[in-house]
């Protein structure tokens, strides 16, 4: 037998003469073109594909991954790499698991920089598939490979990393902001846009406020332009919800921080959004959502600035759009306004109780977990400051535990001095859930 693929030939024989079929049995049973089997075991052509490899291991018994390392003879010839055979290899290779097989390729491929897209081209397959934790890898040796800092291949896969990186652990999400920012410019344009709106929300949850303005500015800016411009983009989302969104997170941002007057300014902006463009059927739908919660934003405001006579009428609101993202977030204005200007609410949370028993469900959440442990924290003010001092350490607990869980260091230090405050009125199981905390330094 002739021909560089020898090895994998002989295997494949030795198993068809083991299984006792022909080559016309083996290519009817594995679903391949009888004449590309000939030609591939006879060295003919380099005609065999993974796919095709994969079924032979499944007709004769074999597990996943039968001959992946033999495999690379039919990717490289004298040196030239065969593209179209080495990407779905790899993707096979990282999705059973044959690193064995992954990183020699790696290491001949990185050889020559231009090969770096190869590695590219099959991180963006993993990561298609939700094969994260292998596209996490691949990323890294094509950002490790790449020379060029202005290669768009190098930002998206830095743009990839930040996507993987995030959850609900506070530290490691702001780390990945801190790597990926630098490279946001430098993204094509339509994913610009998703990737300014992730970054403000990853932003929003950390509660870094200058960081979420830049980003929602930028968003807004982009998107208009990009609506000015009259090209096509193939965004994930119309332009309209990006505009949008940069309004409603400038808004949010500048009511973190007590600027109310000038909220107000970005709320009537996308509660009452206008466009250049007629809208399809999906942006109206985004556009009105901004609409109701331009209104309740509205509401917000005036509550946040101790507007109590309305606090009913927000709760109808509130309760009538009958979302329980919506209801925790009013909650959360409500009794921070509550502990603010000194006023009960008491009959504004037994309303709503049920929906509070509801909250642990969103905190797999970037930005709802965020909403819960702020929720928790401004509960427990309240139960203290109404002299309920066994539901408030309670309610600090909660809180205590989800700051643990999500990784956030201030707001853990935060309900551990507040617990500390009232320690001496806490129940012996209180102390003892208390103690299971380590001590953390500011």
């Amino acid at each position: 037998m002739r021909g560089v693929n020898r090895p994998l030939r002989w295997e494949i024989e030795d198993q068809m003469k083991l299984h006792g079929y022909n080559l016309n049995q083996v290519a009817e049973l594995a679903g391949i073109n009888a004449g590309n089997l000939s030609r591939a075991l006879n060295g003919v052509a380099r005609s065999i594909t993974i796919g095709q490899l994969d079924a032979l291991a499944q007709l004769f018994g074999k597990a996943p991954g039968w001959l992946y390392e033999l495999y690379t003879e039919e990717c490289i010839s004298e040196e030239k790499w065969s593209r179209r055979r080495l990407i779905p290899y790899l993707v096979r290779c990282a999705e059973f698991g044959r690193h064995d097989c992954i990183e020699p390729v790696f290491s001949k491929l990185l050889d020559n920089p231009k090969n770096v897209s190869i590695i590219f081209a099959a991180a963006e397959q993993l990561f298609q598939k939700e094969r994260l934790r292998e596209a996490e890898h691949f990323y890294q040796v094509v950002i490790d490979g790449t020379k060029d800092s202005f290669s768009e291949m190098l930002a998206v896969s830095h743009y990839r990393l930040f996507l993987i990186a995030q959850g609900t652990d506070a530290e490691k999400n702001w780390r990945a902001v801190i790597r990926f920012e630098p490279f946001r410019k430098r993204l094509p344009e339509h994913l610009q846009l998703a990737a300014l709106l992730k970054l403000t929300k990853a932003c929003f949850a950390l509660q870094k406020w200058d960081e979420v303005e830049k980003f929602a500015d930028e968003l807004a800016e982009l998107s208009m332009a990009l609506c000015r411009t009259r090209e096509k983009i193939e965004s994930e989302r119309h332009l309209v919800c990006y505009y949008g969104a940069g309004l409603l997170f400038k808004g949010a941002a500048l009511e973190k921080r007590g600027l109310y007057d000038q909220s107000k300014k970005y709320v009537r902006g996308y509660a009452n959004l206008e466009w250049p463009e007629p809208l399809n059927e999906e942006a109206q739908k985004e556009v009105e959502m901004l609409k109701i919660w331009g209104k309740a934003n509205l509401y917000t405001l005036e509550v946040l600035t101790g507007n109590k006579d309305i606090i009913d009428q927000y709760a109808d609101y509130i309760e009538n759009i009958n979302r329980p993202t919506d209801i925790l977030a009013g909650l959360i204005t409500i009794l921070k306004s509550a502990n603010t200007y000194g006023f009960s609410v008491d009959h504004v949370l037994s309303r709503f109780s049920d929906a509070i028993h509801s909250f642990h469900s969103f905190d797999d959440d970037l930005i709802l977990s965020d909403r819960h442990i702020r929720f928790r924290y401004h509960k427990a003010m309240y139960e203290f400051r109404h002299g309920r001092i066994k539901t408030g350490l309670d309610e600090t607990l909660h809180c205590l535990s989800l700051a643990h869980k999500m990784n956030r260091n201030e707001d853990y230090v935060r309900c551990t001095a507040l617990f500390e405050q009232y320690k001496a009125y806490a129940s012996e199981q209180q102390i003892e859930s208390f103690l299971q905390y380590p001590v953390r330094a500011v």
